[in-house]
């Protein structure tokens, strides 16, 4: 059987969306790459349907380089209920414990805080996307099976407490900068249990992802409301460069015919790199004049081995 064909049109670059409430992340994906008409797509890591905020989408070659993005720090400001425990660690689990919590101060959540700063390890939760034999937790949550998770070590690099209202079940806002593959919703938890009251996230955006934060967004509603006015090929003036997923990294730039020899997949000489990176750094490369090419890696001798290359005209 042949390879299915991909329809939609060649468009290189990164959307960023504010995601709204109520979509999974591959929903808005695919609205966003319907209204693109894209033929190539995919996120830079699930925001739970309950989520609001950043949620970067690459099309085209910019897929290559979603990794950077998935392994970037994440940004979040989250609203926590305190007393009440929910079988998702969200507001839209049901309810499977409750109590009243309006004992517990502000004074106590601030001190409870300071545990969950720095490298931590943390069990995922059965409501996340991370997958078991094949098959992601939340569908074999969803189907009352539960399975042992290893726990792993992240960081959280910032964790503060925006707002405390007293009350039976105590509403607190925090703030998380925390590395990648961190679960808001068990971080919540996990605070309930050390408050010895249960807690779980009732509202969640993330407002930085990697390099973007979200004075850079443009919401879904706004974006359907330009293609009622214009064409995808006109929408294509609000996605970002494909090489902003990488824009932290060192830029390098190959004269005509050595960017020839590095497109073929050769390592090659440049005077930067060698002068500038250390050896396993990954650089940005250009062809002299603009022309993004791809990323390569320095090596010993300080040449650049392609790693990620650009189809050109893709």
């Amino acid at each position: 059987m042949g390879r299915r064909r991909k329809t939609g049109r060649s468009v290189n670059g990164i959307f960023l969306l504010n995601k709204p409430s109520g979509l999974t992340s591959n929903q808005a994906l695919q609205r966003v790459k319907r209204i693109f008409n894209a033929n190539k797509a995919g996120h830079t890591g699930a925001l739970d349907p309950l989520a609001t905020g950043v949620l970067p989408l690459c099309l085209g070659e910019a897929t290559k380089f979603s990794q950077f993005l998935l392994e970037s720090d994440k940004y979040y400001r989250s609203t926590y209920s305190l007393g009440v425990t929910t079988a998702t660690g969200d507001s839209e689990g049901e309810t499977i414990a409750q109590q009243d919590a309006s004992s517990i101060t502000r004074q106590q959540v601030e001190k409870a805080l300071t545990a969950f700063r720095g490298e931590i390890e943390q069990v995922p939760s059965m409501y996340s996307a991370l997958k078991h034999n094949g098959q992601p937790l939340y569908k074999l949550a969803r189907k009352g099976i539960e399975v042992e998770r290893q726990p792993r070590t992240i960081t959280i690099f910032d964790y503060q407490l925006l707002d405390f209202r007293p009350g039976i079940n105590p509403q607190i806002d925090v703030q998380v900068h925390c590395s990648k593959g961190t679960y808001i919703r068990s971080l919540a938890e996990d605070l309930g249990r050390a408050l010895t009251c249960g807690a779980h996230v009732s509202a969640l955006h993330r407002h930085r992802s990697g390099p973007f934060d979200e004075q850079q967004t443009i919401s879904l509603s706004a974006l359907e409301e330009l293609s009622e006015q214009n064409t995808p090929e006109q929408l294509d003036d609000l996605l970002k460069p494909v090489d902003s997923a990488v824009a932290d990294r060192m830029q390098v730039e190959l004269d005509e015919i050595v960017a020839g020899y590095f497109q073929l997949g050769q390592a090659v000489m440049s005077n930067q790199a060698f002068r500038q990176g250390q050896e396993g750094d990954i650089v940005r490369v250009f062809r002299k004049g603009g022309t993004f090419l791809g990323i390569g890696t320095v090596t010993e001798e300080g040449k650049v081995a392609p790693k990620r290359l650009i189809v050109e005209d893709a």
